[in-house]
């Protein structure tokens, strides 16, 4: 093992569930979107979340849920994009183990947290990666899911983990 791969972050760690939510036209995106830097939405099937989503047969939320927050992708250098992400923590890699929004002391921005084994993950600019606890210590990262607009041009998002 090279000295490089000690710092790669797994992000697979969670399996890979289909992932397909929806946000267009701009109407759904204004109303279940995410508006400005730091802002969150959580989007989980099972738990019908939220309750007032117009969920479809089609619609798939992941492993443990999706996460979408706008922030800065680390990838394109864009900022004030939505991001997603699943929303269980990789630590304890089960689905109703779920990283909640939270303030952190010393971090000017809010971060998404492990209730359980406290591990802290930077979703607004650092593309899921953790930066406290046993995540860090063992690289492991968010699952990543892609925001993209849609072809037609009608406005809002799709939320999908197809390429």
């Amino acid at each position: 093992m090279t000295a490089a791969a000690c710092n790669t972050i797994d992000s697979d760690r969670i399996p890979a569930y289909p992932v397909n939510i929806n946000l267009t036209p701009q109407g759904n995106w204004d109303v279940y979107g995410v508006a400005g830097i730091g802002d969150s939405r959580c989007f989980v099937r099972d738990e019908r979340r939220p309750s007032n989503f117009p969920w479809t047969a089609q619609t798939r939320t992941g492993y443990g849920g999706v996460l979408l927050v706008r922030g800065n992708d680390v990838f394109t250098n864009e900022s004030d994009v939505p991001l997603a992400y699943d929303m269980a923590c990789p630590v304890e890699c089960r689905q109703s183990v779920r990283v909640e929004m939270t303030e952190i002391e010393g971090k000017p921005l809010p971060m998404a947290q492990c209730p359980v084994c406290k591990s802290v993950y930077d979703v607004l600019m650092g593309a899921g990666r953790p930066v406290a606890g046993p995540a860090l210590t063992d690289n492991y990262g968010l699952r990543i899911y892609q925001c993209y607009p849609p072809a037609n041009g009608m406005g809002g998002y799709l939320i999908t983990n197809r390429q």
